[in-house]
């Protein structure tokens, strides 16, 4: 009996992919995300199709269940069609960076957030180790209020760039490994640059965890997020950079989740 049942269940998912799987399909269900209700003619337009083509599909997407009509003739998402929206998102941000995930995986982050990775399919894939730390740089110039970042080494050319902006009043939080590379002479580094000043302020506030796999820098507008290699090791030489508010939510929502969980920053497990 439970096997029929499997059977069943399956055979009705497959039903359901079979209806996704049109690109017209897919950009008309993506089209009613944006704006909840809407009429065939501006979704035939927008899209460069005719309306009777549009129409046999928005008539396919309704039988199956994921959009409705009301009686204006306007169309919107049910909530088994905008739940699967935000499935497909994951798909898609997957289906983009096929070749980054060949090399890369998600690391030890809790499977909550693969499952809502589709939310950095707003975001851009940025290569080389020149451009990203270019782009981190701009992270910190861009913060207004704060500065939060999960490290897995401490860069050396961003420090100074830290400790301005913190100066001119922008909150700083960080999660460093246990294993961090830091710059030779760091030590003597913070003490000149008032660095321990600003953290004797609560200005800047160190959490640390025994592994940092992957990588987050974000302000209170943009995020960036670095997986690692397959040996599990964080890698800085790409990442994703996005300044969309999904991109945002997931990139603080994650830093949030480790910072409840990190242990207390412990400077002598630093090693220069």
């Amino acid at each position: 009996m439970q096997i029929i049942f499997f059977v069943e269940y399956y055979n009705r998912v497959a039903e359901n992919y079979l209806e996704l799987a049109s690109t017209q399909r897919l950009h008309l269900l993506f089209k009613l995300m944006e704006r909840s209700r809407k009429r065939i003619e501006p979704m035939a337009k927008e899209l460069g199709a005719t309306k009777q083509e549009v129409h046999r599909n928005l008539v396919r997407l309704e039988n199956s269940g994921l959009i409705s009509k009301d009686k204006e003739g306007r169309y919107t998402l049910t909530t088994f069609g905008r739940a699967s929206c935000l499935q497909i998102s994951t798909t898609l941000f997957l289906s983009q960076h096929l070749d980054y995930f060949e090399k890369h995986d998600f690391g030890d982050i809790p499977h909550k957030y693969i499952m809502r990775s589709g939310q950095l399919a707003f975001g851009t894939h940025i290569k080389g180790i020149t451009k990203t730390l270019e782009k981190w740089k701009n992270i910190y110039k861009n913060a207004d209020e704060y500065i939060y970042e999960i490290l897995s080494e401490i860069p050396g050319d961003l420090f100074d760039p830290l400790t301005k902006k913190v100066k001119a009043g922008v909150k700083s939080r960080y999660i460093v490994s246990e294993f961090a590379s830091v710059p030779q002479g760091r030590k003597a580094e913070l003490k000149k640059s008032g660095f321990n000043k600003l953290i004797e302020k609560g200005l800047i506030e160190r959490k640390m965890r025994k592994y940092v796999k992957v990588i987050i820098v974000l302000n209170e507008k943009e995020a960036c997020v670095c997986f690692p290699n397959l040996n599990g090791e964080a890698d800085l030489t790409e990442m994703f950079y996005g300044d969309d508010y999904q991109f945002h939510e997931w990139c603080i929502d994650y830093f949030r989740d480790c910072w409840s969980d990190a242990d207390l920053f412990i400077e002598s497990k630093l090693k220069e």
